[in-house]
């Protein structure tokens, strides 16, 4: 499976990049989101520093104390 960015102006698709495929290829189109001033969003461009992601989920995720404990419903695989 292959995904192609691409600009649609009503008529055409225009690919963003190459497209090293050849031969038929059956396609599902999404539409993303419309252009906005003749700008393309690119989501390459908001991505943040690691240092500013470090620590955002902190005390939203917790794990509970026995998550190693073996289950009773292995313990005929384990023996």
């Amino acid at each position: 499976m292959y995904a192609v960015k691409a600009i649609y102006d009503g008529v055409n698709f225009k690919p963003r990049q190459p497209i090293s495929v050849s031969g038929k290829y059956e396609v599902v189109i999404t539409f993303l989101e419309p252009v906005k001033d003749g700008v393309v969003s690119d989501i390459t461009s908001n991505k943040r520093p690691l240092s500013e992601l470090r620590g955002f989920l902190k005390g939203k995720v917790w794990m509970a104390d026995d998550f190693n404990a073996p289950l009773d419903e292995m313990k005929e695989y384990m023996e």
